[in-house]
């Protein structure tokens, strides 16, 4: 089974290479856009998001920052590490690919890697994270959970494929002033039962931001998240 073919619920978009699939990704709203749309991403204002969508503001590139680098080059080897360790999947990866959601053609989705669960017949979303843990902060949004923004980025994710499950391979990383590294890798699986309402809600709320303020060509009010 290809889970990167077309199905009733996405279309598959393949593109040349890692520019061109970068420039598509101002025509909709992506994974990591959707916490932002909702206002529940420190890192960036939802108002900073409708002006890049709108062209006012060029996104900053980030791809030359160390971890962001790290990150890249890592995922390759996450996946790898994750198929051997859970065989029971069937790991599937393409490169430079958009799914886009058939009934919301806005909302588009690249995932880290699709996964086929050979002993139920199950299709599942991989995400995989690498975060520098510089502060007690960021290791207490890990505590027992998943981060905000990351757990937008995962119901979108189902949200658009129509999958029934997602696991999150986390990689947290801490460098100590001696030089010692210590790595602590989590693996969180949801399954779509269990957060039908964190679904609907965020579906709901995208489709409300999208439509009010995308379409309707209206700069939104800033949304700022929680601390």
């Amino acid at each position: 089974m290809n889970l990167y073919e077309n199905t009733d619920k996405y279309i598959c978009h393949k593109y040349k290479d890692r520019d061109e699939w970068k420039s598509m990704r101002i025509k909709g709203v992506g994974g990591s856009d959707a916490s932002t749309l909702v206002g529940m991403n420190p890192w960036k204002t939802n108002s900073t998001l409708w002006k890049e969508k709108k062209g006012i503001l060029i996104p900053e590139d980030i791809s030359d920052k160390p971890y962001v680098k790290y990150g890249t080059i890592a995922e390759q080897y996450l996946r790898e590490l994750f198929a051997l360790d859970y065989p029971q999947y069937e790991v599937q990866y393409v490169d430079n690919v958009t799914l886009q959601s058939i009934e919301y053609p806005w909302m588009l989705y690249s995932p880290d890697g699709l996964l086929y669960d050979k002993e139920t017949g199950q299709r599942g979303i991989l995400e995989i994270k690498t975060t520098n843990i510089l502060q007690s902060m960021q290791r207490e949004k890990w505590k027992d959970r998943i981060p905000d923004n990351y757990y937008c980025q995962v119901l979108h994710g189902l949200n658009v494929t129509g999958f029934d499950f997602v696991i999150l391979k986390a990689q947290l990383k801490t460098e100590w002033q001696d030089g010692t590294v210590k790595l602590d890798t989590r693996h969180y699986k949801i399954t779509r039962e269990e957060i039908l309402d964190d679904l609907n809600w965020l579906l709901t709320n995208e489709k409300e931001q999208w439509e009010k303020y995308y379409i309707g060509n209206n700069e939104p009010p800033t949304l700022l998240p929680e601390i």
